[in-house]
């Protein structure tokens, strides 16, 4: 048998913390695609190593 990856999952709450954003922000990227994200039954959880990435990207230039 395979071994999994030794992966950390954050809840929304944990990831609108981390990101500095209101939890509906979260809901919002991880809809849209921009922030994976794993269903377990009804909430989400996001891998720690997604918010990272989504952390060091650079701003998109507005305007």
């Amino acid at each position: 048998m395979a071994e999994l990856p030794d992966v950390r999952f954050l809840t929304v709450a944990e990831v609108a913390d981390i990101m500095r954003v209101s939890k509906m922000t979260v809901y919002r990227l991880v809809h849209s695609g921009e922030l994976p994200a794993v269903r377990f039954g009804r909430s989400y959880r996001v891998p720690e190593s997604a918010v990272t990435e989504a952390l060091q990207r650079p701003i998109a230039d507005v305007g």
